[in-house]
């Protein structure tokens, strides 16, 4: 490790331009898209600001640990899948799934009625074929000036990088599943 000098001057100029509703990008292979979007529905929840979180991959009866806390504090998450790809037993049920659950995502962002809406794990359906990506993209550009919305998952389509505000790449250096050790509760739900 190396010691730095702590700085004593900003190192950037305030920016001058007009607030508004960004779309930000959580990709990459490595652990913390989505605890990444579930930090910003804290920050704005905390504000008082109308946040919703749609989660493409989770079955609505999902339990895990964001749920459980998201519930106890008043953001509504909801799941729109069943579960990941290789534990369906009906691939077009579960891109129908999708496709239903897109279409409840896209009034969510049109209504304007949101801070900011979270579509946690939605690059799974549009590399798998599952929604247009069209669609997504002309949803994104025609929102309410003021929405935000934080797009999660790996691999996430080019065109919507490009058309992203903020896009975060997180890299596995290390991840303890690979040592052996299973998933945890509190930590990977």
């Amino acid at each position: 490790m190396q010691i730095e000098t702590p700085p004593t001057e900003k190192r950037y100029e305030k920016a001058e331009g007009e607030r508004r509703g960004l779309v930000i990008v959580n990709t990459g292979d490595g652990k913390g898209k989505s605890t990444a979007a579930f930090g910003l529905a804290l920050r704005a929840h905390g504000r008082g600001k109308a946040v919703k979180i749609y989660q493409f991959m989770k079955v609505p009866t999902a339990r895990f640990g964001e749920h459980r806390m998201f519930e106890q504090i008043g953001i509504p998450i909801e799941g729109l899948g069943d579960g990941f790809s290789w534990k369906s037993q009906d691939l077009e049920h579960s891109a129908q799934l999708a496709r239903d659950g897109w279409e409840k995502a896209r009034a969510a962002i049109l209504s304007g009625e949101y801070f900011m809406v979270v579509l946690d794990e939605i690059t799974y359906p549009l590399i798998y074929g599952w929604l247009p990506l069209d669609g997504v993209l002309q949803t994104l550009r025609e929102r309410p000036r003021d929405v935000h919305v934080v797009l999660t998952g790996r691999r996430c389509p080019e065109e919507i990088i490009e058309l992203a505000d903020t896009v975060t790449e997180m890299k596995m250096v290390k991840h303890a599943f690979k040592a052996g050790v299973p998933a945890q509760r509190g930590i990977e739900d």
